[in-house]
């Protein structure tokens, strides 16, 4: 647990964030009041279930990243079809 100077104090007090650094790392810190911190959180971060478009979305994101959207894998939305062709 830290202390806060008084001017901290004042900075919270009044709806201000505070800066803070780390001495041994230099890694710079933001603290704020817990109520605004779980404002802030709810707004940004949603642990609910994916919507079914949501779903399709992220499917299609990952195919594209996989090259499916590659015209030469065209032939992969008739496989089926094709193999009946080749082997009855």
């Amino acid at each position: 647990m830290i202390d806060l100077t008084d001017e901290q104090r004042r900075q919270l007090e009044s709806g201000q964030a505070v800066d803070v650094t780390d001495p041994q790392t230099a890694q710079l810190y933001v603290l704020l009041r817990k109520e605004v911190y779980e404002r802030l959180h709810n707004l940004v971060y949603d642990d609910s279930d994916w919507t079914p478009q949501e779903q399709l979305w992220l499917l299609a994101q990952s195919g594209k990243a996989a090259g499916w959207d590659d015209p030469a894998m065209d032939v992969y939305d008739h496989y089926d079809e094709n193999r009946n062709k080749q082997c009855p």
